[in-house]
This record gives structure tokens, C-alpha cells and sequence, in this order.
């Protein structure tokens, strides 16, 4: 993975590589500190391939650490700042953690963390010294141009980073992605997404998700990272128009409220080449509200951790018809050119175009496994490709569309229905910010459809369920809305249907 960065550094040395507020560091600044970072972690005795996290928000540092880590010939083990101690604590006992960097805003993790994982050896702090700490990382950097030794060959077969499941179906797992599942990664971005220049790169939504790999993706070729502490409507205008930014990843939650934020019309977006959005399916009537406010830039993707984030793709030129109209809507694009995509039944036959079943991927982009867990990544594997968990169709010409997650689909009267599909109708509501839709169990119906709605213009339950209907029919239609202020989110910023659905089916004594 490093040798993506290095090659960024040889081709342009003088250009800004990372800014973060009023702090702008060169590939050359960068370059010394990561190899400074490397020494001292392998001084301190880090070993070749030990496993390495940090623990930090949206912060230069945290990508410096980032490097260092693979500088050192280390594992970069991919932590969310956001996510409970108890989750990290897990998280970190499973993977073998030896080593992890700390930012000050999440110091109070360091003394429960030290509790529960003794095996990890080391708490350095990123930007401060900060209590607990063994000791902080500015303090023990010497930028006297010493590069850091190779301890490890670099093959395409040895482990490079180690995602996580995030816990949406249970228990987080390890996913271990290897050099050459970043290659595939980096190729297939560069090939679906070819750059007119330079990437100016908006890190906006977490990097400790999609937005931090692909950062460092951009850097290959030369990109700067603009990075911002968090996601904020003001804060993202502005910065694409002070740097010209070109491209950003955000899901489709965060485009809708940048959408909505006040004077989003008015800004220059002109510098943009592309949004990336994926992680869940996007309302369509969004999606075109997109294209007419930033330009013709949306950059549609699918994938997991376990294939990530470009399985397949639409670029821009791609979404559109010839008469300006949505040319494939609700389609998250064709297989790239490294990933073989089909939809299989449970039985292992590939489906004909038209017929729905699971989405499963084979190539170079698919993880090696799980991190000590193989039963977990037999029943992934099964018939000789890996198992997204999705159900989906493809069309006669190749183009895939995500209909729901396999275990999110609800059955209601004998009928199957997705709860993405009852999510597209209501989001077509101008009135309607986001919403999710979930099964409760229900003595007539076996399971009841209620959709929770986040409003952002005024309508009452009946006209919103009349609009539906109208959309959908009956059968497909919500029981009941519950309006809310603010929809439940897993760490990675997705709504968790899995939280609303809880209570519910604890009630009634079961668990889905």
C-alpha cells in the first residue's frame, strides 16, 4: 500500500499532499514524517506485519499514522473514533492489536481500553501529549531524512489492512484485504473514474469508513487531501470552492442535507469532476436535484469491506440519457473491469437477466478472509464467490441494481417486500428528509411495514401514506408512520433499521 503513496511523492514532491485548516504539508513534508513515524515505531519494537490502529476522527495526523503504520511494513487496522469502548475493545482483541494511536479527543477511551485489551502494547497519542498515553508521537519524531527500512516483500498475498463488518448483522468481523486487494482497488477507481488532472480530494465524511481509503487512493496519483474534522454542509461549500475541489466520496445521507443546506444554489461547484455516493441506495428524485445543483459529477458505486467500494460502478456520463433524463435509475452501475459480478439463488444457480437473488462477486477485489473466523468465511464463499448479502437484479444489458440487504427483506401477507423499494416512493415526497422502513411482527400479516420518517417540509401521516399508495399499492404500503426527529445511525452514518426493528421483536420474544 505504500508504494501507492511513494509513487505520488516521485511525481509530485512539491505539491501540497494533505490540508487540514490553516496547516498545508507538501508529499516531500509527508514523505519525511512517514518515514520518521516508521523508524520510531520499529525502535520501539513494532514488528514486521504487527498490527497497528488509530484511533482519531478526520485529522492529518491520523493519516500520517496511517502511512507510518504501513511504512513500518505494519497492518493498518481500520477504527472508528465513534464507535463504544466496548466495540473497540472487541474489535481490538480480535484483530491482535499491538500498537494503536490515540487522538486527544477520544483520551478517555485510553484507561478502559487498557483494562480490557492488555495485549496491546503501546497508546501513542497524535496530537498532544495526553493523559495515559505512553508517550506523544511529536516528541519522538526525528526528521533528520532517515528512511525507514523494508522488512516485509511486498507481495500481493501479504496482509495489508484489516477492515471490520461494522456489526449491522451481529458481531463485528475481522476482514483482511491484502496488497493485492488494494491494487484491484486502486486500479478499478483510477479506470472508472479517469481524472482530467490532479485529484483535489474532500475528505468530509468519516475516514475511518470509505472516505479514508480513498484518500489515500488519490494520493497515488498525485492528489491533494483536503481534510475537514467533520461533516458540515457550510464547512464542505466552502472548501470546494476555496481549493477547487474535484472530487469527494459521501453517502447519500450526507448529499441530501447538503442539498438542503442554505444558499446550496448559489455556490461554485464548477471545479467538481465527482461525487461519489454509495453505502445505500439514493432517491432518485435526489439524485436529479444533484445533478442539476452540482453538475453532471455523480459517480454512483457498489460494495463492502469484504469487495470494497467498487464492485461496480456508474460514472457520470452514465447517468444520463440523451434527453437529460435519469438513464438507468436506481442502478449502482456494471461490474468493474477486475470483479466478475452475477446474481445467484441459495441454491448456487446464476440467475437470467430480470430475476432477483443474491449478489455475488469473484476477482481480485475480494477479501482473503475473515481474521480468524473461517467457518465465517466458508458460508461467504460458498460455490466459489463471495456472498455480498444483497439481493439485487441485472438487467439484459449488464447494468445492477440493489434491491434490499438479504436479511432486511420483510414478508407481509405471504408477499415479499424490500424495504428500499417503500424507501425510494417516500423519499419521492418533496416533503420527506429521509426515512427507513422496517417489519414488526403482526398476528394478521406476520410482519406489519411502518416506515420512521424524518420530515423536512409539512405533511401529516395520511397524505404521506395516501402518496404512497399511489406509488406502490396496497401491499407494499406502510401499516403506519412514525414521524421522528432524527433517525438512529449506525457509526458508519447508515440508518440502522436493525435498531428501529429491536424493540419490536424483542417484545414479541424473537430476534431477526
Amino acid at each position: 500500500m505504500i508504494d501507492f503513496f511513494d509513487r505520488g511523492a516521485r511525481i509530485a514532491h512539491d505539491r501540497p499532499c494533505m490540508i487540514a485548516g490553516d496547516v498545508t504539508r507538501t508529499y516531500s513534508d509527508v514523505a519525511a514524517r512517514t518515514h520518521a513515524i516508521a523508524n520510531m515505531l520499529i525502535a520501539d519494537g513494532f514488528a514486521p506485519g504487527a498490527h497497528a490502529a488509530v484511533l482519531s476522527g478526520n485529522a492529518l495526523e491520523a493519516f500520517e499514522a496511517v502511512l507510518g503504520i504501513l511504512r513500518a511494513d505494519g497492518v493498518w487496522a481500520m477504527a472508528n473514533n465513534r464507535a463504544s469502548v466496548a466495540e473497540n475493545a472487541y474489535l481490538f482483541d480480535l484483530l491482535d492489536i499491538d500498537t494503536v494511536f490515540i487522538h486527544s479527543d477520544v483520551a478517555d477511551r485510553i484507561a478502559p481500553l487498557r483494562a480490557q485489551c492488555p495485549n496491546i502494547r503501546r497508546f501513542i497519542a497524535l496530537d498532544r501529549l495526553i493523559e495515559g498515553a505512553d508517550f506523544y508521537l511529536g516528541d519522538q519524531l526525528v526528521l533528520d531524512g532517515s528512511q525507514a527500512p523494508q522488512r516485509r516483500a511486498g507481495l500481493v498475498d501479504e496482509l495489508a489492512f484489516l477492515g471490520n463488518t461494522g456489526g449491522t448483522t451481529g458481531r463485528s468481523k475481522g476482514v483482511m484485504l491484502t496488497n493485492g486487494n488494494w491494487q484491484a482497488l486502486v486500479s478499478s477507481l483510477v479506470a472508472s473514474m479517469p481524472m482530467k488532472r490532479p485529484p483535489v480530494n474532500l475528505v468530509a465524511a468519516p475516514m475511518t469508513h470509505a472516505a479514508g481509503p480513498l484518500a489515500l487512493a488519490s494520493m497515488a496519483l498525485g492528489g491533494t487531501v483536503v481534510v475537514l474534522p467533520k461533516f458540515e454542509p457550510a464547512d464542505v461549500i466552502a472548501a470546494i470552492e476555496r481549493h477547487r475541489v474535484t472530487y469527494m466520496f459521501l453517502p447519500p445521507t450526507a448529499v441530501y442535507m447538503l442539498l438542503a443546506a442554505p444558499g446550496v444554489r448559489d455556490a461554485d461547484f464548477s471545479s467538481l469532476e465527482y461525487i461519489s455516493y454509495a453505502g445505500a441506495p439514493m432517491s432518485q428524485d435526489r439524485l436529479r436535484e444533484a445533478i442539476d445543483v452540482f453538475g453532471p459529477v455523480m459517480n454512483a458505486s457498489f460494495g463492502q469491506t469484504e469487495a470494497p467500494m467498487c464492485v461496480t460502478a456508474m460514472p457520470p456520463h452514465e447517468h444520463l440519457d440523451a434527453h437529460g433524463s435519469l438513464a438507468h435509475p436506481g442502478s449502482c452501475g456494471r461490474p468493474n473491469l477486475l470483479s466478475v459480478v452475477e446474481i445467484m439463488d441459495d441454491d448456487g444457480t446464476i440467475l437470467p437477466p430480470g430475476e432477483r437473488g443474491e449478489i455475488v462477486v469473484r476477482g481480485p477485489l475480494v477479501m482473503a478472509g475473515y481474521y480468524r473466523n473461517p467457518e465465517a468465511t466458508a458460508e461467504v464463499s460458498q460455490f466459489g464467490w463471495h456472498h455480498t448479502g444483497d439481493i439485487g437484479v441485472r438487467d439484459a444489458d449488464g447494468w445492477f441494481y440493489v434491491v434490499d440487504r438479504k436479511k432486511d427483506m420483510i414478508i407481509s401477507g405471504g408477499f415479499n417486500i424490500y424495504p428500499a423499494e417503500v424507501e425510494q416512493a417516500l423519499l419521492a415526497h418533496d416533503a420527506v428528509q429521509d426515512c427507513a422502513v422496517i417489519g414488526v411482527p403482526d398476528d394478521k400479516w406476520g410482519e406489519a411495514v411502518v416506515a420512521y420518517v424524518e420530515r423536512r417540509g409539512d405533511i401529516g401521516d395520511e397524505a404521506l401514506l395516501a402518496h404512497a399508495r399511489g406509488l406502490l399499492g396496497p401491499i407494499k404500503t406502510p401499516k403506519r408512520i412514525e414521524f421522528t426527529d432524527a433517525l438512529p445511525r449506525t457509526n458508519a452514518g447508515k440508518v440502522s433499521r436493525a435498531e428501529l426493528r429491536k424493540p419490536f421483536w424483542a417484545a414479541a420474544g424473537k430476534a431477526i
